[in-house]
């Protein structure tokens, strides 16, 4: 099948509106961290490409139309190369700030304060994550500094023929 959209933006740009939209254009399932919550067997998948033993891109995420957030939007480049068809959608926010904001409310929140049981091993991936893209995730500086240099390399590196943005 192959994905028909990868998307690029960071956690927290409506990545999950984005999921449902195309879900119901397209007629099929996108990938989104929520998605890994259901699968968790794709965790060590996950947590290998983030090491660099990167695995098929053409068929993971498996039975899958689109893919946005994290971890996918990590590795857009990857999943854009392994899917010459697919189009590029990079959601973003207002500004560096608004996003910080948000992430700093909700999902860093959660990687400073841990999960449930039968998490450790996603929470060990979204701090591996969190390390590899932005490094010292937890300064709003640098995270901000991250988000603007994240938005600036997808603008210049997606085809201009498949990118929305």
């Amino acid at each position: 099948m192959g994905l028909r959209v990868v998307g690029a933006g960071l956690p927290r740009t409506a990545t999950r509106s984005l999921k449902v939209a195309l879900e119901l254009l397209l007629g099929g399932r996108c990938y989104h961290m929520h998605e890994v919550f259901e699968h968790l067997e794709d965790v060590p998948v996950w947590r290998a490409a983030v090491r660099g033993d990167e695995p098929d891109w053409r068929s993971f995420p498996p039975d899958c139309v689109a893919a946005v957030d994290w971890p996918a939007s990590a590795f857009w480049r990857e999943l854009t190369d392994a899917n010459p068809g697919a189009v590029i959608i990079l959601s973003t926010r207002a500004d560096a700030r608004t996003w910080w904001q948000s992430c700093d409310a909700t999902i860093l929140g959660v990687a400073r304060n841990g999960v449930g049981p039968g998490l450790a091993d996603w929470l060990a991936m979204f701090h591996e994550l969190l390390a590899r893209e932005i490094g010292d995730w937890d300064d709003a500086a640098a995270a901000q500094d991250f988000y603007e240099r994240h938005n600036a390399q997808v603008r210049a590196e997606a085809p201009p023929d498949r990118f929305l943005d």
